[in-house]
């Protein structure tokens, strides 16, 4: 078996890996902890709407013109 101390490549993988466990770990907290503290805020104001219905017959001109 190979000594694991001479394995200066294994160690910086897995050092890597940690760091980066790390960033992500603490990144989430933050982000977590600033999202529960700010107030919930709508991204834009809702306004009524018009919204206009137009009924077509089959026997209507403008039915047959699309047709």
């Amino acid at each position: 078996m190979s000594d694991w101390t001479s394995l200066w490549y294994v160690w910086l993988i897995l050092l890597l890996v940690f760091l980066l466990l790390l960033c992500g770990v603490s990144a989430s907290c933050i982000k977590f902890c600033c999202r529960r503290k700010r107030l919930p805020v709508e991204s834009c104001p809702r306004h009524p709407c018009d919204l206009a219905v137009i009924g077509i017959d089959s026997d209507s001109t403008a039915h047959s013109t699309v047709t």
